[in-house]
């Protein structure tokens, strides 16, 4: 299926990182919290894997140049480094990513893709997050049947994860396939994350799930910093600000790069869903 860039345009910030710090500063400016995510994914070629290590490395040296004028935090998929080719070979170049990111006091999100890499990116995580405690979190999806032993397996490490509903189309076998579960699952992971683990990310643009959330922490009298909320770049920007203004933290993920045509078509491809998010949020805010 064909994707003009203007249907994405609204959900991808540009396509340098130059023209991308303007926009990640603009949010920060209003009491968003920003992640830069570059766009890219299931790299089968070594030497483009060695390129992304390369334009991941500089993302950060990047931010370090914006003088604080954005969050030093950035969003990255192993499958951009090699996972696919050989795990060794990707950890390597994670490694290089991440001594680079505790130079510069930087952030990493390791991203959570199908279930092919599901068990491999945990357990990668897993490795070098006792090198990197302070640099490195992970990405869990709700809608997987494994997710709440990998929640308690994050909360052992005292590792921060972002929790969201997932979006890859898979099997019954490994995944819910309702939304009423994928909401129960969801909301007993928060709630785990929120009371036993650091500093959740609660990824969702749900309104259920968010309204959810704060009732839980105000009848808990849990305090608002002990969690954020997190939503994409473009995509129901009046409520980003109204939970801001509400006294809670908010991230917005924001992609850039050239590769924006493989991230939207392997969306739309996978789950219907995905295609009536992206036309439901084409005109609104």
């Amino acid at each position: 299926m064909k994707l003009p860039f203007f249907l994405a345009k609204k959900f991808v910030a540009a396509d340098t990182v130059e023209k991308t710090l303007p926009v990640a500063a603009d949010l920060r400016s209003r009491g968003l919290f920003t992640t830069l995510d570059l766009l890219g994914e299931y790299i089968s070629d070594p030497k483009l894997a060695t390129e992304a290590k390369e334009s991941y490395i500089s993302l950060v040296q990047a931010i370090d140049s914006s003088s604080g004028k954005i969050d030093k935090n950035i969003s990255i998929k192993l499958s951009m480094l090699g996972q696919k080719i050989d795990e060794s070979f990707c950890i390597d170049n994670l490694h290089e990513v991440l001594t680079t990111a505790k130079e510069f006091n930087t952030f990493v999100r390791l991203d959570m893709e199908g279930t092919d890499v599901t068990e491999s990116t945990v357990s990668i995580f897993e490795k070098v997050h006792a090198l990197y405690p302070e640099n490195v979190g992970i990405v869990l999806q709700a809608y997987l049947k494994r997710t709440a032993d990998d929640v308690a397996r994050m909360c052992e490490l005292n590792a921060r994860v972002r929790l969201c509903k997932g979006a890859y189309k898979e099997p019954a076998k490994l995944a819910y396939q309702d939304m009423p579960t994928i909401r129960e699952r969801y909301l007993e992971h928060m709630e785990t994350l929120i009371t036993k683990g650091r500093y959740p990310g609660i990824a969702t643009h749900d309104d259920i799930l968010i309204d959810a959330t704060k009732t839980f922490v105000r009848s808990n009298n849990i305090s608002t910093d002990k969690f954020e909320f997190q939503m994409l770049f473009g995509i129901r920007t009046d409520t980003q600000q109204a939970i801001v203004d509400e006294g809670f933290g908010m991230r917005v993920y924001v992609p850039f790069g050239d590769m924006w045509y493989p991230y939207f078509s392997r969306r739309l491809r996978e789950r219907k869903e995905n295609v009536w998010f992206v036309l439901k949020h084409l005109f609104v805010k």
